[in-house]
């Protein structure tokens, strides 16, 4: 199977960009760029920020912050997990230990 790039039409603030793009990767190419033009449009809309250059700047900002927030969450979550894990082994590891033989 190739990975051969084909360009991929998509549309951010109305404007139309080729970008090469290996099929596989075509659907999230899709979702990306409608996540970014979604963000471009909201702080448009808000009237804040004067400039394509300058909203651009904005959404990616605002996407880069939410994908780290997420990795931090994530993160806490592993942590928070692979603490009651050990917890659990502990309790099992006591019951085991205590427990009368048969």
């Amino acid at each position: 199977m190739s990975a051969e790039a084909t360009p991929v039409k998509i549309t951010i603030l109305g404007k139309e960009y080729r970008i090469a793009c290996p099929e596989t990767e075509r659907q999230s190419l899709m979702e990306s760029s409608q996540l970014l033009d979604d963000e471009m449009r909201k702080i448009r809309s808000a009237g804040k920020v004067i400039g394509t250059d300058r909203i651009a700047v904005m959404a990616a900002l605002n996407l880069a912050h939410d994908l780290l927030q997420q990795r931090c969450d994530k993160q806490n979550t592993r942590q928070s997990l692979q603490t009651r894990i050990q917890r659990l082994q502990d309790r099992i590891d006591m019951a085991l230990n205590h427990s009368d033989p048969a």
